[in-house]
């Protein structure tokens, strides 16, 4: 008897940026976009069920569209009252996530631009698919 096996893989193409910075999350976004020319807004909470017979738990998250190229942003806490999105990655804030293709300058222009705002501690590139809990990213 012949087997078939289901091989399930994530879509994991988007660039993550995890940001470290002691603000509340509408403070950050504020600074975004005042100092890099962004332009983001709160949208629904990104919702992650930790175990099947509880209820979701819900982080902040933020959007913003640029419509030549077609990229989106996000920006996701990565605490709650309850835990991290990304328990593996508790010394980060927040996570910024860019949905499209962006260029390698546009990319360190926007890092660049991060590490330079005086309430970011540091942000830097991380590969999603050397995280434990990538799962929790996919919107």
């Amino acid at each position: 008897m012949n087997k078939t096996y289901l091989k399930l893989s994530l879509d994991l193409d988007f660039v993550l940026i995890a940001i470290t910075a002691s603000l509340k999350d509408y403070m950050l976004c504020h600074k975004i976009n005042t100092n890099l020319n962004f332009n983001f807004e709160k949208i629904e909470d990104h919702e992650v069920y930790f175990n099947i017979d509880e209820d979701p738990l819900p982080f902040s998250k933020y959007y913003f569209y640029v419509e030549q190229g077609e990229i989106e942003y996000y920006i996701l806490n990565n605490r709650n009252a309850e835990g991290f999105l990304i328990p593996e990655m508790n010394k980060v804030d927040f996570f910024m996530i860019i949905h499209q293709y962006i260029d390698k300058e546009d990319l360190s222009f926007i890092i660049n631009g991060l590490n330079k705002l005086p309430d970011i501690q540091v942000a830097a590139q991380i590969d999603p698919r050397k995280l434990k809990s990538r799962e929790n990213l996919i919107m």
